[in-house]
């Protein structure tokens, strides 16, 4: 989904920085695929749970680039083994703040912030989500949360913010492992809510909360919500 936002943005002109923590091939095949489109891209890697080099890529794009106009909070993670039984909260959450704060000097007057959450997470108070997926959704709400009290900061600079909510999105990794988790999740998801969006089509609407009209409730909702409102 961030490959295809940043295949977006390019195409609307934007120079992109592609962030990467372990798949350095795929990140520079995409950056020279937007370059040979005429595009102007750079692939960075960073694991943005480690401060240190979350602040070696913001260095980088420093270095290159000068600054930012856009922040895209795009990583999301918390179904995978090894990383440790608190990786959902670090990455969805504490990472979140982490990066925002690193990037927050090279975010002008005008700069937006586009944080990109599911409706499983930002409406969890509301409805009970799959018990595989609960831990990603309370630590996605919880870096939200997070995120919504630095509003007043950001506007005072002049940087709007912007979360975005879709359902399940078919061909993401999370969905892949919920699938895995629990064979038939997707096709169940897909026959309550009528369609689900694929990764391109979320992707579009990603690239295009980082130009429109920022919503009253700093929310922009993607498809579907009747499953989650109103209970």
């Amino acid at each position: 989904m961030g490959a295809d936002t940043a295949v977006y943005l390019s195409q609307a002109g934007a120079k992109v920085v592609i962030n990467y923590r372990n798949k350095e091939k795929r990140a520079q095949q995409l950056v020279a695929q937007l370059t040979e489109r005429g595009g102007e891209a750079i692939a960075v890697g960073a694991d943005l749970t480690d401060p240190a080099s979350v602040a070696a890529m913001f260095d980088r794009i420093r270095e290159e680039w000068g600054g930012l106009d856009i922040l895209i909070l795009n990583a999301s993670g918390g179904m995978e083994t090894g990383l440790g039984e608190d990786y959902a909260l670090r990455l969805n959450r504490d990472a979140q703040l982490s990066v925002l704060n690193a990037a927050l000097p090279l975010l002008g007057e005008g700069g937006r912030v586009v944080f990109v959450t599911s409706h499983q997470a930002h409406f969890i108070r509301d409805a009970e989500t799959m018990p595989e997926y609960e831990p990603v959704a309370l630590s996605k709400r919880a870096g939200e949360d997070a995120l919504r009290e630095r509003i007043p900061d950001l506007r005072a600079r002049g940087i709007d913010f912007v979360v975005v909510s879709g359902d399940m999105i078919e061909g993401t990794i999370t969905a892949t492992l919920l699938e895995r988790a629990r064979p038939g999740a997707i096709e169940a998801r897909k026959e309550a809510a009528g369609r689900l969006y694929n990764v391109a089509e979320f992707a579009a609407e990603v690239a295009l909360a980082c130009v429109q009209e920022v919503p009253l409730d700093n929310t922009r909702l993607v498809g579907d919500v009747s499953s989650f409102v109103g209970r």
